[in-house]
């Protein structure tokens, strides 16, 4: 089982608070799009003939590609594997992309499912972000949708903005289950050193979130949609039964995915490698034949600390007995040792030999995790 992520680096202009590779080069996407095609066929043996279960298509924002496009991507993509088979397609999209005539192109292609960048339904924030779409265009792209046939649809929210209060953020909760929506991800804003927001909060413009606040926002975000029956089944992902994100979960669990694309990531379970932060060094690379990028092999101490941060994430938890199948006894005797502390404050928990965070262990997971990752091989 693996998967294959493709970058498509392009957004019409930056939000404030993203680090995330992008660019506003749209005069690049044609021949971006053809040095993609070239890398997935050069890679495909990457993932040493492990059947792909999901594709994801992120960004920047891959709904800046045309549909004759991303219908490049696919024939592509076609003569390189079974795309019929594929448990999973998603398309990440901004609201404003989302047009009737650019909806039915997509309902054309073998996405089934949307991953929509909505961050918020109040039109104040949504200009602090530099966002390019209204809420109101954010619900009508979900109709839209929904009148396309697709019924399998994510939409991202943010919370932790400056001035943001319990009231607005309840109010973005209760406008996101009014739209019964199969997924929503929930991220607090994360301050990036370098990105404009950063610069702002520098300058003392705009104030960070206090902590306090942080908490009460996430617990109201957890007890909202646990009402309106949506599973938390990883820290910031929520879903209707059935309709977790099977590419994202693959992260969190090791499987093998092949990143193609500027920055793009791979992993084969032993090494990671990443492509070059660059458009024109990208595309430059794979026409001749001499790929940019980077490459890192993990030792048994990454790879024990890789699993016990990603694993802790979900609503799953750490399997015990498989980190002694893969890691040894002596790194199950020294999870356990370093987790009893967290287990007699009530931070974690243990039944069935599966590890996992408490509700109040979300709170302060970083420290956690922290405490149970290794420095040296043992």
């Amino acid at each position: 089982m693996a998967g294959i992520y493709l970058h498509i680096p392009f957004c019409k202009k930056r939000c404030i608070y993203c680090d995330f590779y992008s660019s506003t080069r749209s005069d690049l996407r044609t021949h971006y799009v053809e040095a993609l095609c070239s890398e997935l066929k050069q890679r495909i043996h990457y993932l040493n003939g492990e059947p792909v279960t999901t594709l994801y298509l992120g960004g920047g924002t891959p709904s800046q590609l045309t549909i004759n496009q991303l219908q490049r991507i696919f024939n592509c993509l076609s003569q390189l594997i079974e795309l019929q088979t594929l448990e999973e397609i998603t398309l990440e999209a901004n609201p404003d992309d989302l047009t009737p005539t650019y909806v039915e192109g997509l309902a054309n292609l073998p996405i089934n499912r949307i991953s929509m960048g909505i961050q918020s339904f109040d039109d104040r924030m949504l200009g602090l972000l530099n966002r390019r779409h209204t809420a109101q265009q954010a619900i009508q792209a979900v109709a839209c949708c929904r009148e396309a046939g697709f019924s399998n649809l994510s939409i991202d929210l943010m919370y932790g903005l400056p001035g943001q209060t319990e009231t607005s953020w309840s109010k973005d909760l209760q406008q996101a289950i009014a739209l019964e929506v199969e997924h929503i991800s929930a991220y607090h804003l994360s301050i990036e050193e370098g990105t404009p927001l950063h610069h702002l909060i520098q300058a003392h413009r705009l104030h960070e979130t206090d902590e306090e606040l942080s908490v009460r926002l996430f617990e109201l975000l957890t007890s909202t949609l646990q009402q309106a029956r949506y599973e938390q089944y990883e820290i910031s992902n929520f879903c209707r039964p059935g309709y977790h994100s099977r590419h994202n979960s693959s992260y969190w669990h090791g499987i093998p995915y092949l990143g193609c694309g500027a920055s793009a990531h791979s992993f084969n379970r032993t090494s990671r490698e990443w492509n070059v932060a660059s458009i024109e060094r990208y595309i430059e690379g794979i026409n001749s034949n001499h790929r940019d990028f980077e490459q890192e092999h993990l030792d048994a101490t990454t790879r024990y600390n890789e699993t016990v941060m990603t694993a802790l994430r979900t609503r799953q938890g750490l399997d015990l007995h498989l980190l002694t199948q893969n890691f040894g006894h002596s790194s199950y005797n020294y999870c356990l040792r370093m987790a009893r502390p967290h287990l007699e404050s009530g931070l974690l928990t243990l039944t069935n030999d599966h590890l996992r965070l408490t509700h109040k262990g979300i709170f302060v997971s970083d420290h956690i995790l922290t405490d149970l990752m290794k420095v040296t091989d043992m």
